[in-house]
């Protein structure tokens, strides 16, 4: 998966908030037609029991700077599932101790060859939004005491549905089942056991599919066409 979010102010994605029955709002939700990688995103966690709703830093790794923290120079705006219990890598503690959910109404992919950019889809919910599974951490500025959210989106193995537009991955859309993203949330279920089937590609809902000019034009190249959820 690439690193573009969409998040337009669609009735679809408010009300897939709502449902999520946020309860503490530590900011609004973020909403731009293209959140890059690096940039501030909206994502829901639970803490102590009170779900929010939280800007972080579309980067999971940070390092401290004058400013505070910044993005590391290691990529990690997405974490890959095959490294989730992996010892020592970057998600494997988020996975057990801090999971989110990022609520978008689409997303982008590049898929590249020989290091350049072959071609550029817009993805969306046919209908409603979706939630993506993602990974959060909090930094504490020892100086300061300040903190600061940073997130990254798991990303599994490809789709074949998916494959021809992106052919290396695509990100963990959560099935909009309660009682799995209560279990998702909840920070005292470290028993990631019961997620391994999410781990592999699957679409729970359709999507619509169109290949554009450039993600920061978004002008349609071609017809737009339906992706079938399995």
């Amino acid at each position: 998966m690439c690193g573009r979010l969409n998040v337009i102010d669609d009735p679809g994605v408010i009300e897939l908030c709502e449902g999520l029955q946020i309860e503490l709002f530590s900011s609004p939700l973020i909403v731009s037609r293209f959140i890059r990688a690096t940039q501030a995103v909206s994502l829901v966690r639970q803490v102590n029991g009170i779900r929010c709703m939280d800007s972080a830093t579309w980067w999971l790794l940070l390092e401290a700077s004058t400013e505070g923290f910044k993005p590391s120079k290691y990529t990690s705006f997405n974490t890959r599932y095959d490294k989730l219990n992996t010892k020592g890598s970057a998600g494997y503690l988020p996975y057990r101790h801090s999971r989110c959910v990022i609520p978008v109404k689409g997303f982008g992919e590049t898929e590249y060859a020989g290091g350049k950019a072959l071609h550029y889809h817009d993805l969306v919910a046919k209908q409603g939004g979706l939630l993506l599974g993602g990974l959060y951490r909090e930094w504490i500025n020892r100086h300061t005491g300040e903190s600061v959210l940073s997130c990254s989106i798991i990303t599994l193995a490809p789709h074949p549905k998916l494959v021809a537009i992106h052919s290396k991955a695509m990100p963990l859309i959560l099935p909009q089942d309660r009682n799995l993203i209560n279990a998702w949330l909840d920070k005292q279920n470290s028993n990631t056991a019961m997620f391994t089937d999410l781990l592999k590609p699957h679409l729970p809902q359709s999507l619509i599919a169109q290949q554009i000019d450039k993600p920061s034009r978004y002008q349609p190249v071609a017809a737009v066409f339906e992706i079938e959820q399995d």
